[in-house]
């Protein structure tokens, strides 16, 4: 077990990037609603043995271009040139007739030491110009990733914005009688591949994981048989896991500060909740709130002077904002119904929440001054949103009817591109993970 977590933050791409900076072709994705761009990707020019992986490689490209909504990406039934080599200037009317307007050509290179090397060139075929071109050397095993990395930079060039295809999510993986599940955690790529089980589900369950910001750790609430409910920190790389403390209460709601130093997390007393800091290298705990109403989820922003949080001291539960030292809070929502999970944008722009209203529940943003509430999604059980580290997409889980599965979903801020993440059985509460290196 131990090698394999040990695995799973190894296998690094090494990389070279060369880019045109006078690329004509850009999505603007701050549009409340963008068209998909039409684009091609050939399957890439297999050298050696790499055809088989070199067809791999180009449908985690092209699946992970069409998921995001922003491209489409042409049937190559379609096409009329047939790419044989990438360093041969494309015939651009070949693919223009067909619509498209970017084109992307690339091969897999085998380097005779067990690795490969994918090259990719961006071609804007109105410009008749290329945009950029990328080289990922990589172990064979670890091509999917490498896969990951090449949309990530053509989603990148093509959009201003950083991609978000090479991380992970982790999650609560549920299973057996709806009255009595086993939860456990598991890990997978952002589009469901290589899932893997992290803890087992036989002597606690688990809820609500958090990544830290190295993806070294991740943060956990932990329910055993008859004991309070506690923060957890699980390190991914050896499988170690600790306790934050031991409380007479329950701890719960946890989630990393942006440096990763500290864990907030909500502390239960004489049955009230009050949101408090950890420093994980002093192991102090610091409260932050001290107020009858029960005060939850804390989250802070990118830049660590601010913390959101959930709380019912006006009546119903809604969104509150501090100073990160507790002082000024404010009330940021007031909308009907109840507000819960806040979690603050990577980019600090927007708080997603999830909002209950007769009987339905939304997944929802909100500028962190209150203003701008759009609700994204609606459903019978919708819950726990999860930024992308670009914070243009999020992902949540769903129950569409009483009593039925639960599943993973991701949404982008338009509220358009609603899809379900494919899982291992039935999931919730998922986390993404930033980058990886």
């Amino acid at each position: 077990m131990r090698r394999f977590l040990a695995g799973l933050l190894a296998g690094a791409c090494a990389f070279a990037f060369t880019a045109n900076a006078s690329a004509q072709v850009e999505i603007d994705i701050t549009r409340g609603r963008t068209d998909p761009l039409p684009i091609a990707v050939p399957s890439y020019v297999a050298s050696g043995d790499t055809a088989e992986l070199s067809t791999q490689i180009t449908e985690v490209i092209e699946a992970d271009l069409e998921r995001s909504g922003l491209f489409a990406p042409i049937d190559e039934r379609a096409f009329v040139e047939q790419i044989s080599s990438i360093n041969v200037r494309p015939r651009f009317a070949d693919w223009r007739v067909i619509g498209a307007r970017v084109l992307v050509t690339g091969e897999v290179e085998p380097l005779g030491d067990g690795r490969v090397q994918l090259n990719t060139r961006l071609w804007d075929v109105a410009g008749n110009q290329q945009l950029g071109s990328v080289a990922y050397k990589t172990p064979r095993e670890n091509w999917r990733r490498a896969a990951h990395k090449v949309a990530d930079f053509i989603y990148s060039n093509l959009t201003g914005e950083e991609g978000y295809f090479d991380t992970r999510i982790v999650f609560v993986s549920e299973s057996g009688n709806k009255l009595d599940r086993t939860k456990r955690l598991m890990i997978m790529d952002q589009d469901g591949a290589n899932p893997q089980a992290l803890t087992d589900g036989l002597n606690y369950d688990v809820l609500t994981p958090r990544f830290s910001p190295s993806n070294q750790q991740i943060t956990y609430l932990a329910l055993f048989d008859n004991q309070p409910a506690q923060v957890y920190l699980f390190n991914i790389e050896t499988g170690e896991q600790e306790a934050l403390g031991t409380y007479r209460g329950m701890t719960f709601a946890p989630r990393f500060s942006p440096d990763g130093q500290s864990v907030l997390f909500s502390v239960e007393q004489n049955g009230n909740s009050d949101v408090a800091i950890m420093d994980l290298r002093t192991r102090r705990l610091r409260t932050l709130t001290d107020n009858p109403a029960i005060d939850t989820s804390p989250t802070m922003s990118p830049d660590g002077r601010q913390i959101a949080f959930a709380s019912d001291r006006g009546g119903s539960q809604q969104i509150y904002v501090m100073d990160a030292d507790g002082t000024n809070q404010r009330r940021i929502t007031f909308g009907e119904g109840t507000y819960g999970t806040p979690v603050w944008s990577p980019r600090g722009d927007l708080i997603a929440f999830t909002r209950q209203y007769k009987s339905r529940f939304y997944i929802g943003v909100v500028r962190t001054d209150g203003t701008g509430e759009r609700l994204l999604t609606e459903s019978y059980l919708d819950e726990g949103p999860t930024w992308s580290p670009n914070g243009r997409v999020l992902m949540f889980h769903r129950e569409e009817r009483p009593g039925g599965p639960v599943g993973l979903y991701s949404v982008d801020l338009t509220g358009q591109n609603l899809r379900p993440v494919p899982t291992p059985g039935e999931a919730s509460d998922p986390a993404w993970s930033p980058p990886l290196n």
